[in-house]
């Protein structure tokens, strides 16, 4: 399988909703004018593209100098489980350098994926949540 990768491509917001459907990752997919901000407002982003489908996105917020949150990893489902999620984290890292510490939320389902990954689960987080 021919896997494309991409930094900052232009995104369609209808394409991120089908990833995000497609994968299980709860983001609001109903709500295209929220994607579209979410898109426009990201810093970083690697796609992961088959073809000409967009199968795989890393989006991210930084400074590129001390601090990136990895706001969405997200593959879709018949995708998964072939290393696309890794590599779209290396190439965030690989972007950002060794300065930048990346931090990321995790769902309760894949707190036992990001560990294989290199991150380290932490109890130091706070969160307010959202409302909606």
């Amino acid at each position: 399988m021919d896997i494309v990768y991409k930094m900052n491509a232009n995104l369609k917001p209808e394409d991120v909703q089908n990833v995000f459907r497609s994968s299980g990752i709860k983001r609001p997919v109903e709500d295209r004018d929220r994607i579209q901000r979410m898109i426009e407002n990201a810093t970083l982003t690697v796609s992961a593209w088959h073809d000409d489908k967009l199968i795989g996105l890393a989006r991210a917020i930084t400074d590129f100098a001390y601090c990136c949150y990895l706001s969405d990893l997200a593959v879709s489902k018949e995708y998964q489980r072939n290393g696309i999620g890794k590599q779209l984290i290396e190439r965030v890292r690989s972007h950002l350098g060794e300065e930048v510490a990346l931090l990321l939320l995790s769902a309760p389902t894949a707190m036992e994926y990001y560990p294989q990954l290199g991150f380290e689960k932490t109890d130091r987080a706070f969160l307010i949540p959202r409302t909606i």
